[in-house]
């Protein structure tokens, strides 16, 4: 769109509430204007926020007993909660209590999540799907247990802790019938559903005016992932979620669960909300030499043939090291964080300059090189710039 309106010459407006660390160092470089609403439309004030400190609380399916405590509360005052998790199906992984086997898929790095209500495992990744097995595949104890929650553990165990009161599921997996997303969305509109549990289906875009509580469950693994924008990702999660509580007359909360309150991000979120957030995430970034304050690059490369993927991306890096581009930095070959995806070895190398022009110019050079490497028949790859992950 930004593309379009400059070709086009003509003004292009980016609203948004959490906008990316892109957007706001080209407001701080003075390329983009900025204008800030500092109030709901409605005037209304913002929920409060608080930190719900897991260590040392016994937990019912991952949830807390003060967290439990004060939806019965908000029910109780007919107002809707709202139980974000960011992860669908019942389990994460299934696990042999006794020798510590695990559902791995068999084409990715990755566990299998149990969905309980078609007792399957599913691949998240590669959309594989198996039947959920009986006994452990490795010393035959039937002592196989669900490690973890997703959003229909949460569901199941609402409903069963609050019988009086409707809970709704809303994520991928209940709402691929045509119709279905509306319907759900009508039941929590209307009142019908007193609790919802969601992805981030649910985290913007939505008016529940009668939403009182909304309590965020898992942040952890985002607070501590290998991907460099993750903390960012969950910034804009968390707030964008906790917006979804008090638009209307009654106050809203915000519960967030974590085993780790002290967190810089949590604690700048908490006290001085995202805008503060984004500054500082903006300074780390430039002393870490990523995006923005960095361009960056990926040649990624995927095969069935791991010999080769490394084969290719060897013979890309002797190619690199044939011209000198000054401000270039060149990392690899890596592999990816999550290596085989799909039956497939997944590997990068990654380009990292301090203007875009060095590194289109050494690209534009490379790109018809690698075109003609033998080796590239064989595998997939493609030059990603400015990536959005680096998985």
């Amino acid at each position: 769109a930004i593309l379009r309106a400059n070709n086009q010459q003509i003004p292009i407006v980016l609203g948004s509430a959490t906008p990316s660390l892109e957007t706001l160092n080209n407001i701080n470089e003075q390329r983009y204007t900025v204008h800030h609403l500092k109030h709901r439309a409605n005037k209304k004030p913002l929920p409060a926020i608080n930190l719900v400190n897991l260590c040392n609380q016994k937990l019912q399916e991952g949830m807390a007993d003060t967290l439990l405590a004060r939806i019965k509360q908000h029910l109780d005052l007919k107002g809707q909660v709202l139980l974000f998790i960011n992860r669908r199906g019942f389990a994460p992984l299934l696990m042999c209590h006794d020798c510590g086997w695990t559902t791995n898929c068999q084409r990715c790095d990755a566990h299998m999540t149990y969905h309980k209500r078609r007792n399957q495992l599913h691949c998240h990744h590669c959309g594989s799907q198996r039947p959920a097995p009986d006994t452990c595949a490795d010393c035959g104890s039937s002592d196989v247990i669900a490690i973890g929650a997703g959003t229909e553990r949460i569901e199941h165990y609402l409903q069963s802790a609050f019988p009086d009161t409707h809970v709704s599921r809303i994520d991928r997996d209940t709402t691929r019938n045509k119709g279905s997303l509306e319907a759900k969305l009508n039941q929590a509109r209307s009142g019908e559903s007193g609790i919802l549990v969601g992805t981030q289906m649910l985290a913007k875009g939505h008016d529940f005016p009668n939403i009182t509580l909304v309590c965020i469950l898992d942040t952890d693994q985002a607070l501590f992932s290998a991907d460099f924008r993750a903390t960012e990702h969950l910034a804009q999660l968390i707030t964008q979620v906790s917006g979804r509580a008090g638009r209307a007359e009654k106050a809203g909360e915000v519960l967030i669960q974590t085993h780790h309150p002290e967190h810089p991000l949590l604690q700048t979120l908490l006290h001085h909300g995202y805008s503060a957030f984004a500054e500082a995430a903006l300074q780390e970034r430039k002393a870490a030499g990523l995006p923005p304050s960095r361009r960056l690059a990926l040649l990624r490369c995927e095969s069935v043939s791991l010999d080769a993927a490394q084969k290719f991306l060897e013979q890309a890096m002797a190619l690199a090291h044939e011209i000198d581009i000054p401000d270039l930095d060149i990392f690899g070959p890596l592999a990816a964080p999550m290596e085989r995806r799909a039956g497939r070895y997944r590997h990068q190398i990654m380009l990292q300059s301090a203007e875009r022009k060095p590194l289109l110019r050494f690209l534009s050079w490379w790109a018809p090189q690698l075109q003609q490497l033998v080796s590239a028949r064989k595998v997939r790859w493609s030059l990603d710039v400015d990536p959005y992950d680096t998985f």
